[in-house]
């Protein structure tokens, strides 16, 4: 079993920056699973924000957020990333870290067998 701790949510004016991280605790190999960022607001299914492949190589946005955030991992110390800039109050939400086993599927919550608990995030207008 995969533990993943997000942190770094917070308050921002529109038009900030915000960076989360996520901590990938676990005795399996962190680079055996695609890494991924979800994000959920009230009254909202959980969407898909970012994705980094299973070797770090190559990321994956949503249309919304592309330009804007930027998902990183680090090999060594298993940490995933997610840089957030100009940030606009609908990027409002709390944000999931999520581990999967596959790169197929990345957009999807389906692909994701860990979560952590979630780091809220607030853009204010």
């Amino acid at each position: 079993q995969v533990q993943l701790v997000e942190s770094g949510g917070g308050l921002v004016q529109a038009g900030g920056s915000l960076k989360l991280s996520c901590s990938f605790i676990g005795r399996t190999f962190f680079k055996g699973y695609v890494m991924g960022w979800f994000r959920q607001a009230p009254g909202k299914e959980r969407e898909f924000v970012a994705a980094s492949s299973r070797t770090g190589d190559h990321s994956f946005y949503s249309d919304s957020v592309k330009g804007r955030f930027t998902i990183s991992r680090d090999m060594a110390q298993k940490m995933v990333y997610l840089q957030m800039n100009s940030l606009k109050p609908e990027d409002t939400a709390v944000y999931y870290c999520a581990a999967g086993p596959d790169s197929s599927s990345y957009d999807s919550p389906l692909n994701y067998n860990n979560w952590g608990q979630g780091t809220q995030v607030t853009v204010s207008s």
